[in-house]
């Protein structure tokens, strides 16, 4: 059974916008710390933001000022306001819901393409 289900992505060009969002289970996403990991060719899955079960935000350097994670607890989603875009955002952007102590569960969801291109 999915957990997670990811909508959004698509192409844009520089300094433009988009949104994601990432619906979760109703069992899964009061107690999960959930947010976006990116993928860029050839390159490792890094962090974009991740927000706690009760709202807290964490950005990496590389996204901080231009994207804004969010909680819609009566929607079980968890979404991403992606501005300014640049080229190197450029990647495929998954969805994650973990604990938020220890390692009891960690769940992915299977990526939407971003691009940042004229």
């Amino acid at each position: 059974q999915a957990q997670l289900m990811e909508s959004g992505g698509g192409l844009v060009q520089p300094g433009g916008s988009l949104r994601l969002s990432c619906a979760a289970s109703e069992s899964l996403f009061p107690i999960a710390k959930m947010g976006w990991y990116r993928q860029a060719s050839g390159n490792q899955r890094d962090m974009v933001a991740l927000i706690t079960p009760d709202g807290k935000p964490n950005y990496s350097e590389t996204v901080k000022g231009r994207f804004t994670i969010s909680r819609d607890a009566a929607k079980n989603t968890v979404n991403l306001q992606m501005d300014n875009l640049k080229p190197e955002d450029t990647a495929v952007y998954y969805c994650n819901a973990h604990s938020p102590v220890g390692a009891r569960f960690n769940y992915w969801g299977r990526g939407t393409q971003v691009t940042v291109s004229t």
